[in-house]
């Protein structure tokens, strides 16, 4: 069942049907890529993505600066005149939500693929990871202005495809306007009732103020992973000459003469504006992973995997990841 919330008089999203033969040969290839990842790197292990909030007690170990303190073991403290803290086994019925931003912009790629296309691998790698432990997979996926759809959570592979179809089929809002990811972050928020994970894939090209304190809030009940989608041509320009520029939100189109200064002004500026994005993640509380439309964005995504799981189990709110 498929659900749409929108703050605009209801309109009726132009997503396609069943999937052509083109994507559904991309959904499988892409699937047959992450299983084979997953299953060479993370064999024989069944946890999701994270490792869980934990409802059940584990053994005791040395207390940690930052360890939530509701969490002192007093008899083994007593005993061994140490600070302890009791461990959490980790749940394995986990409730996840992806929060995908499609905005005009994600429609760009100059390397090995367009950032729509590495947002739909990043969704296929935690879907296929969540849904391992038989966790429920649900997403809110947002194009342009307040136009979001909505699938709640379910339980399995086929539901995790049905989630990956309709996000490799969302139309390329072109000059529609940036989708609002302040409203995009609220809207599943107040769909994700239970505590558990949530995972925001977005290339984060707006005011990073007008999503901050959204995020914030998520981080406050859930585990969130912000994954920010870059491709290299973002971080410099080539020398080229003249290049036409066009804003694939707005459609306005410019051209520009290519200097070493106009290069060098360039870099500075986006250097600056993905520290202020790093920035805004990390100082709401939650985890950072940046994937590039030039890199390989899969073993990017196990290594997080494999960080996030060296960590102790109590999960510690506001830490970076």
């Amino acid at each position: 069942m498929v659900r749409t919330r929108s703050t605009a008089p209801a309109q009726p999203l132009p997503w396609p049907g069943p999937p052509d033969g083109h994507l559904a040969e991309i959904l499988r290839t892409l699937e047959l890529r992450v299983d084979r990842k997953l299953d060479g790197i993370l064999h024989g292990q069944h946890q999701g993505l994270t490792p869980g909030h934990g409802s059940e007690h584990g053994e005791s170990r040395p207390y940690i600066v930052g360890d939530d303190v509701r969490r002192i073991d007093w008899n083994v403290t007593a005993r061994t005149q140490e600070l302890h803290v009791r461990e959490l086994i980790a749940d394995r019925d986990l409730e996840a939500w992806l929060a995908v931003d499609l905005s005009p912009s994600m429609a760009f790629g100059t390397a090995l693929a367009e950032k729509r296309s590495i947002a739909l691998g990043a969704a296929a790698g935690v879907g296929f990871l969540t849904a391992r432990s038989q966790n429920r997979v649900g997403a809110v996926i947002g194009t342009a202005g307040d136009r979001r759809l909505a699938l709640p959570p379910r339980v399995g592979r086929d539901h995790v495809r049905a989630l990956l179809t309709v996000i490799g089929s969302a139309p390329i809002t072109d000059g529609a306007g940036r989708s609002d990811l302040g409203a995009l972050l609220r809207d599943v928020g107040g769909r994700a009732r239970r505590r558990g994970f949530i995972c925001v894939i977005s290339d984060y090209l707006g005011d990073p103020e007008s999503w901050r304190r959204s995020l914030g809030t998520l981080v406050i009940r859930h585990e969130v992973l912000a994954i920010e989608i870059v491709d290299p041509r973002e971080l410099d320009l080539p020398s080229i000459g003249s290049l036409v520029l066009r804003d694939a939100s707005s459609g306005a189109v410019r051209e520009v003469r290519v200097t070493e200064s106009v290069r060098r002004r360039y870099a500075e500026a986006a250097a600056t504006q993905r520290e202020a994005i790093r920035s805004a993640i990390i100082g709401a509380g939650a985890h950072h992973l940046q994937l590039r439309t030039d890199h390989d964005w899969l073993s990017e995504l196990i290594g997080y995997v494999h960080r996030r799981r060296r960590q102790p189990a109590i999960v510690r709110r506001g830490g970076p990841g």
